[in-house]
């Protein structure tokens, strides 16, 4: 496979546009993947919302059209919704009509269009499922394409794969940064960190509520997505030693990250992977994480970081007290050995090479 430069067209999520910090982790994903990719000798060529803005040198095809509705803002039960004037759907027609110029497909959409459209495309197509079961609906999607296209699922870890009836379908690919972007930082002062969507699904007023406990100052970043809990939050703890450094670029956001003394990451949910641990750990910042999800097969307990009983304030006071205890170069060691841009290549290319060899074989 190595050999043979492939020819991949990306279709990104349509819940907002590369850059605007509406897709969360799956823009930091598509980025880094692109790399790897193209480091590998492969051709990209992605295609995304309006708006789309990617720092590297890629052809990205701008699809006009209304956002799609977030998965984890809707009920276990609810309903198939396409808005009218779709970008999801205008991707995807998009994506019909040049699919012969490919050699594969990748989608990072969680959603049920892509999954219902697999059969009807001619080129194969991998899904890079990006969130844990949310919805009836569409874990059926996904797996009636587990069952009909083995091999062609992806996840970013076991704990993810879990959640789905089909686990044992799915491939676990884990995830790979651009190491050189994150400087390590040996001698940090007493802030903790708190990244990503500001959104209830994320828990961020129990890590608000342990650094109050623990008089430690609270440095948060990530795209404001629901001002309304935001400003329920403030409210809630008027005087807790917290600052809003905002959504900041991979540059800036690592300059920060990397001179506090710990992450905390506080999910309300079972988090896919958790690229915000690996940012950190980058950087050499240990990571305090609830013991559920993607975070919890990344944090090496007692070395790397602390895990955390889930939904336990108490315990992430416990162990912001212990952070001393950890080697801040275990932390960035462990990024390099584990997550590197090189090493998610070679996972993902190994991946397409056998959903290639699987539709050579039934076509």
């Amino acid at each position: 496979m190595s050999s043979t430069s492939l020819r991949l067209l990306l279709l990104s999520t349509s819940v907002g546009a590369i850059g605007s910090g509406l897709g969360g982790g799956v823009e930091l994903t598509l980025r880094n993947l692109v790399q790897a990719l193209r480091l590998k000798g492969h051709a990209v060529t992605i295609v995304a919302p309006a708006g789309s803005v990617l720092d590297m040198d890629v052809r990205i095809e701008q699809i006009p059209g209304q956002l799609q509705t977030t998965a984890q803002t809707q009920s276990r039960e609810a309903a198939i919704e396409l808005p009218a004037n779709s970008v999801l759907a205008h991707m995807w027609d998009y994506a019909r009509t040049v699919q012969s110029d490919y050699d594969a497909l990748i989608n990072f959409a969680y959603d049920w269009l892509p999954f219902y459209l697999t059969p009807f495309f001619r080129r194969p197509i991998a899904h890079l499922v990006s969130m844990g079961s949310l919805t009836d609906t569409m874990d059926a999607a996904i797996a009636q394409v587990a069952q009909n296209f083995p091999g062609s699922i992806g996840v970013h870890s076991r704990a993810q794969a879990e959640t789905f009836p089909f686990a044992a379908a799915c491939r676990v690919l884990g995830n790979g940064f651009d190491l050189s972007q994150y400087e390590f930082c040996a001698r940090p002062g007493n802030s903790l960190a708190w990244v990503g969507r500001i959104a209830p699904e994320k828990g961020l007023e129990d890590a608000i509520a342990a650094c109050q406990t623990a008089n430690r100052s609270l440095k948060i970043m990530g795209i404001l997505q629901d001002s309304d809990y935001w400003q329920q939050l403030q409210q809630t703890y008027p005087h807790a030693p917290i600052s809003y450094e905002g959504f900041l670029p991979t540059a800036q956001l690592q300059q920060i990250l990397g001179r506090c003394c710990g992450l905390l990451m506080t999910p309300r949910w079972v988090e896919a992977f958790g690229n915000v641990a690996i940012e950190a750990l980058a950087c050499g910042v240990p990571v305090i994480a609830y013991r559920r999800g993607g975070p919890a097969e990344i944090v090496r307990d007692g070395e790397t970081g602390w895990l955390v009983e889930p939904d336990s304030v108490a315990g992430l006071v416990s162990a912001i007290a212990r952070l001393d205890k950890l080697d801040r170069h275990a932390c960035r060691h462990q990024a390099e050995a584990e997550y590197s841009i090189a090493a998610m290549g070679d996972r993902v290319e190994s991946w397409l090479g056998d959903i290639l060899d699987t539709h050579k074989a039934n076509t």
